[in-house]
């Protein structure tokens, strides 16, 4: 994939301003939809399962978040997940905090055998405890990084059929053939809640405009990254909350030259 499709793309969701439905947690849902709305997309966040299937029927892509889960919100995110199957729709996966308690790790596996994930993005620990590999995980948060997140990723891909990135200190993208890692982002972004989330939906906003899920992903943790980097050289020493105000700035802000300058990303 060139730099230029990173602009290419982000082109495409600020002109057609795609419908992101999105059933995430009561922690990040105002500044996940401050952050679509920056970038271009139209978010929603309908989370009630009598609604849910209409919703992602209308929708360009579908955003299923765990990190408050309950009942009514695994019922929902089925529903709209197997809607948005039937019309075709992109349907991403944050499986936060998954491995932590067992209800949790029981509600991604029924997530997995009910519906078709075009991307599923989560730390190295949620995506290992996503296939059963062992890896730490402190409350939502990855624990201990030890593994090979190449092969975590690519692994992952392919036994779950699907795009898998593995967000850290460098974003691993794999789709088990293709690996894709960035270098992209800045360490303040540990310091926002958030953010993580707020990627997955950046990543579903492009997965709306951009059939190839590798590339869209790929992407997405592009320009995401770039965003940071930028908002993070903008708000020095002014600590995390000028941050993440500059952040949804740059997320309307970042141009094509920004990315091409900054963008750093490789293939294996």
């Amino acid at each position: 994939m060139e730099k230029g499709k990173v602009y290419a793309l982000l082109k495409r969701v600020k002109e057609t301003n795609p419908l992101i439905h999105n059933i995430t947690n009561i922690v990040v849902a105002n500044f996940s939809a401050n952050g679509l709305l920056a970038l271009g997309a139209s978010p929603v966040m309908a989370d009630a399962v009598e609604e849910a299937a209409e919703m992602a029927k209308a929708a360009a892509a579908v955003v299923l978040n765990m990190g408050t889960l309950n009942r009514e919100s695994v019922e929902a995110m089925i529903t709209a997940g197997k809607s948005a199957n039937e019309s075709e729709t992109p349907v991403i996966l944050d499986p936060v905090g998954v491995g932590a308690t067992s209800y949790r790790t029981q509600a991604a596996q029924r997530l997995l055998q009910e519906v078709k994930f075009s991307i599923i993005r989560g730390n190295a620990a949620e995506i290992a405890n996503l296939i059963g590999e062992k890896w730490e995980i402190k409350g939502v948060d990855a624990g201990n990084m030890k593994g090979d997140v190449l092969t975590l990723a690519a692994n992952a891909a392919k036994r779950l059929n699907t795009v898998v990135v593995v967000t850290g200190k460098e974003d691993v993208i794999s789709n088990g053939m293709l690996t894709n890692v960035v270098h992209n982002g800045h360490p303040i972004l540990t310091k926002v809640t958030g953010t993580g989330c707020l990627l997955s939906a950046v990543v579903g906003a492009f997965a709306a405009v951009e059939k190839n899920h590798l590339d869209a992903a790929t992407a997405a943790l592009i320009f995401y990254g770039v965003a940071a980097e930028i908002a993070a050289n903008k708000t020095d020493e002014q600590g995390p909350g000028s941050f993440q105000i500059e952040f949804i700035n740059q997320l309307s802000l970042v141009s094509s030259s920004e990315i091409d300058l900054y963008g750093s990303f490789y293939t294996i």
